[in-house]
């Protein structure tokens, strides 16, 4: 891969969860390429004002994932050498901006519910890891280290046991579902009991307040405590206090899972779902046997796997200014604008959304009568010129949705990849493949196209791309913690798909007589 190119995301606004810098407006966040000296146009997006927020307004100044508490002590700036000199002075100058953007964590001044506990197997060696910690813009290399910090911490998660100070309990149950009610109401009832060695704060769907079968009323007169603390969420709380939330259950199947992950779109609590649904690729825990799992949960610790998120943003083509003295508007050329190099400082594209995805983005023909065209980009190269009915983007956890019902390959949730498939493809000879997660990839809508193209993320929040628009796909710093079953962590994924799809279930062959 050619090194010399740089590429950077535009400066964020403290207000949309950015870094407390006056001056974080019109500074180049992240570097992809230091030591060049062009810059890709589609790159330079240095704005007066902000001119997009994440699709959430997450405030994330002060707090972030408590996955990043974890690895924040065992981070190693990509950019030194191992003598500890930075590689040269504009790399130096990379490393002070961050230091400054990053102000020191004083564990001494934070309580006990801002901490957590990783506890070993065995119950010894408790230490203390703290969950406030500043959003990180990251290089090119970091972003490549962020992820194997994050697998590494992945792999220590499946011998250890997370002990949280659980306060606050966030239940999701599985939309639609009438039966569902009665049950989350027996979860709720038991949670908020005074027999319960913590008096926990328990939020449930905003629905569920009127709703008859829940009997808030009844709930209330049961256990006069539970009027402080039975509580009732909505999807901008979930959006604007993440951070308010220290353990989430739902109740449901996949679905439910995906939902949660929406809701949560930075900062994820850890997720304990229960089987409830059609689907069990994520739902790991039996209802049956639910006040004992939540117990030794919150009594014990939990064992947790880190799914890998994407990080999606849309970037809209910006119009061209017409020039008096021209005769005409030149035309424009996707690919030329994403990894062409040029002289001048010009602005092609602006940031509009931005989605943290669990399963995968698509982008399709929608109502369109014809194929879409769409140009692939990984980093700084352009892979191909796709003619198909839609692309699937898809995170290992997605290899078993659309990914797999058009023919791309399952799998390990443990796999650090991006998996890449055709959805009809024109052409017989494009095959799916499975790129690593440290690549960046983009896909747009050639300015040539007959028709424009739809995306959606997680199969929701369908958006039109015109001609000239593209979707930047790279993982995400906010991983999905999946609560697990103790010492199964291997074989449920296997489990699932064999019970699930049928996997490799076929009639025994007969022996030789």
């Amino acid at each position: 891969m050619d090194s010399d190119r740089k590429s950077s995301s535009p400066a964020v606004d403290e207000s949309y969860g950015g870094a407390n810098d006056p001056d974080a407006q019109n500074r180049l966040e992240v570097v992809f390429y230091p030591d060049s000296s062009h810059r890709r146009k589609s790159s330079l997006v240095t704005m007066e004002k902000p001119r997009f927020r994440h699709h959430f307004d997450q405030h994330d100044r002060t707090t972030a994932c408590y996955v990043h508490s974890l690895i924040a002590g065992e981070w190693a700036s990509p950019l030194k050498n191992p003598d500890g000199a930075a590689e040269d002075e504009e790399a130096q100058e990379v490393i002070r901006t961050l230091n400054e953007e990053e102000p020191t964590i004083d564990t001494s001044a934070l309580d006990d519910d801002h901490v957590v506990s990783m506890v070993d197997g065995d119950g010894s060696n408790m230490k203390p890891f703290p969950t406030v910690i500043q959003s990180r813009h990251l290089t090119k290399r970091q972003l490549s280290d962020m992820a194997w910090n994050v697998r590494k911490l992945s792999k220590k998660l499946g011998s250890i046991k997370l002990k949280l100070t659980v306060k606050n309990v966030f239940v999701v149950s599985k939309a639609y579902d009438e039966s569902l009610v009665s049950l989350t109401r027996k979860v709720t009832r038991w949670l908020l009991s005074k027999d319960r060695d913590t008096l926990y704060n328990v939020y449930v769907e905003k629905r569920m307040e009127t709703h008859p079968d829940f009997g808030t009323l009844q709930l209330i007169q049961e256990n006069s405590s539970a009027k402080g603390r039975l509580m009732f969420w909505d999807p901008k709380l979930a959006q604007d206090q993440p951070h308010l939330f220290d353990f989430v259950v739902t109740l449901g199947g996949d679905g439910t899972v995906l939902y949660t992950s929406w809701l949560f779109q930075r900062i994820v609590p850890p997720v304990l779902s229960f089987a409830l649904g059609s689907l069990g690729f994520l739902t790991n825990f039996d209802f049956a046997d639910y006040q004992h799992i939540l117990e030794n949960a919150f009594r014990d610790g939990v064992v947790v796997s880190l799914r890998l998120r994407f990080e999606c943003t849309i970037m809209r083509s910006k119009a061209r200014l017409k020039d008096p003295h021209a005769m005409g508007l030149t035309s424009r050329d996707l690919v030329e604008e994403l990894i062409g190099e040029e002289g001048e400082d010009t602005l092609t594209h602006t940031p509009d959304r931005v989605y943290e995805i669990l399963n995968d983005v698509v982008l399709d023909r929608g109502p369109n009568p014809t194929m879409s065209q769409i140009e692939l980009f990984g980093d700084d190269e352009h892979f191909t010129t796709l003619l198909a009915d839609g692309i699937c983007i898809a995170t290992p956890t997605g290899s078993t949705a659309y990914n797999l019902a058009a023919g791309g390959s399952l799998s390990h949730p443990e796999n650090p990849v991006i998996l890449v498939t055709a959805i009809c493809a024109h052409t017989l000879s494009f095959r799916p493949i499975i790129l690593p997660d440290t690549i960046v990839l983009r896909m747009g809508v050639p300015y040539d196209a007959r028709t424009s193209s739809w995306a959606s993320f997680d199969g929701r929040e369908r958006v039109e791309l015109h001609p000239g628009d593209y979707v930047t796909v790279s993982a995400s710093r906010y991983p999905f913690a999946n609560v697990l079953p103790q010492g199964r962590r291997g074989e449920d994924w296997v489990h699932s798909i064999s019970k699930t799809l049928n996997w490799n279930s076929r009639q025994k062959q007969k022996s030789f007589k």
